[in-house]
């Protein structure tokens, strides 16, 4: 794979309905119902809102036979009004029932955690050679009758992955990691091949962007290994809602976009389902327009290693750098004073002088040639030459860098200088790809000056912001190169908007911790619970605090799961019921729904929260 240029990864064609996907086709958009599947009247409507939006499969949960069988109802309701849009039944515990929907439906979704393994119960964790080998030989039996139904009925499937519900058996020959995470799908993707059945799409997933980003990785690695090139479908599950939702989303999903990977994508918001539509198309939209972008000369550097990236090491200056969190930049230009103290960035570039009342604990960077002596504690900056830095006196300089400037003179400088941080920028159609080139480039050099991502916008929506500079960053955070972020936009926005959200990406990316962060599912038919009706509850009584994670779940097929590293954990148990969680541990079963937020409440009060 080409670090520093886009193109797509070429993929198989899978046949979904009269809507094919991977191959030359474009990347899909989609997303999934939240109504029962056995209202047809209900589901019927909400995919063709979701049609209407744009979305191009429609996913609906499909808990037993019933409602496996209603999808034939669904179907025809839809086709009768004109909506030719494929239907995705997704099937959890049960292998019954993927037989029976994929009858009905083009596309059954199968989860290996979950398919043909027991239920996790944590009991059994030794397997000897001989017990792992006939638990694959009952999937194999199992699996096999199931392809020969979806060939019969021209059927599509996804192989779909969570990192909440690997099954016993993986976790005790992998452990929770991203290796556990793929030879999970890959088992089921050799029987496959094996069965040369070919209408096959995989999707891995995670409510930790880190873990999927990283996880997708590896599987294409794998599988190039394994001669495969089945499609991707994209996405971080439980992303949450309104501005986190929508920055994890396209950190996480823009990452692998950017390097060309996913030929499907659903953005999980806890939103109505039509919502997710135009986040989904805007990110996509956003990344493939790189295609044929002038070609950026790169060279990896010796020791990169992309899919168990470490951070790079470098040397600290001041905050910035060596073991620092990455520090937050931003731009106040004609004295603005503006800012959200949750949030008010490190440092703060105000051009050619200082405002009369500076922004509390914000160092101020000034305009190199504006300098005014040693006495001054202001550290410079300049965007011009390096020649002009070499005998400031500030202990901390910033330097701004695009790639084609690092040339052997800049580079001697830098190896004199390190107290000089880079701010790296480009104006490429690609941007990503020269950031990362000038880094690799500093790797190959052994250059540790910290590296400050420059990001400029024109943005006049926030939401157009919070996803393209959550795109522009995902590849460079989970390279392990941000020491910093520096978001600058000319549009019609606050200033203290932008901050929220250069911090909300860092945060996204699990590099610093700023608020409370929420893990919540976009709800389904399972659901039985007003699921954003909860989240706002549960918001705001715990939005003041710093450093918690809490999920949100509607039910228990991946809430237990994939909220395993969330400090309290709100879980649908059944119609009207939920249980509360502190991290792995369930602390109190079944209480009433409207107990419950306050219960949660208690709960945190009572552990120090």
């Amino acid at each position: 794979m080409d670090l520093f240029n886009y193109s797509r990864r070429k993929t198989s064609e899978v046949n979904i309905g009269a809507v094919p996907l991977g191959g030359n086709h474009p990347v899909r958009i989609q997303s999934m119902t939240n109504t029962s599947t056995q209202d047809t009247e209900a589901c019927v409507a909400q995919a063709k809102r979701i049609a209407d939006a744009g979305g191009e499969y429609v996913r609906l949960t499909t808990q037993g036979i019933k409602e496996a069988e209603n999808l034939m109802h669904i179907n025809i309701g839809l086709r009768a009004d004109g909506y030719m849009v494929p239907l995705i039944a997704d099937v959890h515990f049960n292998p019954k029932v993927a037989d029976a929907a994929a009858r009905y439906a083009e596309k059954v979704r199968i989860n290996p955690g979950n398919y043909a393994d027991a239920p996790r119960t944590f009991r059994k964790m030794d397997y000897t050679d001989g017990e792992y080998a006939l638990e694959l030989q009952k999937i194999r039996d199992r699996f096999v009758p199931f392809l020969y139904i979806c060939r019969e009925n021209h059927t599509a499937i996804r192989i779909g992955v969570n990192h909440g519900s690997l099954s016993d058996r993986i976790l005790s020959r992998y452990g929770d990691t991203p290796q556990g995470m793929v030879e999970s799908c890959m088992e089921f993707l050799r029987i496959c091949v094996e069965e040369c059945f070919t209408d096959v799409v995989i999707s891995i997933k995670a409510s930790n962007a880190v873990v999927m980003v990283r996880t997708v990785r590896l599987l294409v690695a794998v599988m190039e290994k394994e001669n495969m090139a089945f499609p991707l479908h994209l996405g971080v599950t439980e992303a949450g809602d309104g501005e986190d939702g929508r920055i994890k989303s396209a950190l996480g999903t823009g990452a692998l976009l950017a390097d060309g990977l996913g030929d499907t994508v659903r953005v999980s918001l806890s939103e109505d389902p039509e919502a997710e539509i135009p986040v989904a198309r805007k990110l996509v939209e956003y990344i493939t327009q790189r295609n044929g972008h002038p070609y950026i000369p790169g060279i990896a550097a010796d020791g990169f290693d992309y899919l168990s990236p470490v951070r790079r090491a470098t040397t600290a200056v001041r905050n910035i750098g060596g073991e620092n969190l990455p520090v937050v930049i931003a731009e106040r230009l004609a004295g603005s004073t503006e800012a959200d103290l949750r949030f008010a960035p490190d440092y703060i570039y105000a051009g050619r002088a200082l405002p009369a009342a500076p922004i509390e604990n914000a160092g101020y960077i000034l305009d190199a040639d504006v300098w005014a002596g040693e006495e001054n504690t202001w550290p410079a900056f300049t965007c011009t030459q390096f020649q002009e830095m070499e005998h400031s006196p500030s202990e901390l300089k910033f330097l701004f860098m695009p790639y084609l400037m690092l040339t052997d003179d800049c580079a001697a400088f830098l190896r004199r200088h390190p107290e000089v941080v880079l701010i790296s920028q480009s104006s490429h159609d690609n941007r990503l790809g020269e950031h990362r080139a000038l880094v690799h480039l500093l790797m190959t050099e052994d250059l540790r000056n910290p590296v400050v991502f420059f990001q400029h916008y024109t943005e006049d929506q926030i939401e157009d912001l919070q996803i393209k500079s959550a795109a522009d960053m995902g590849a460079l955070i989970f390279d392990g190169f941000c020491d910093g972020i520096f978001l600058l936009n000319q549009g019609r926005l606050p200033h203290a908007a932008v901050d929220t959200i250069a911090f909300g990406i860092l945060q996204a990316g699990r590099l610093r911790t700023s608020k409370t962060e929420y893990i919540s599912c976009p709800g389904c038919g399972r659901t039985l619970f007003d699921l954003q009706k909860t989240i706002a509850r549960v918001k705001a009584a715990t939005s003041h605090l710093k450093g918690l994670k809490i999920g949100i779940m509607g039910c228990i097929v991946n809430g237990p799961g994939e909220m395993a590293d969330a400090d309290y954990g709100y879980v649908g148990a059944g119609r009207g019921k939920v249980s509360l969680y502190r991290r792995k541990e369930c602390i109190e079963k079944n209480i009433p729904e409207e107990e419950a937020v306050d219960k949660l409440i208690e709960l945190i009060k009572a552990n120090g929260g």
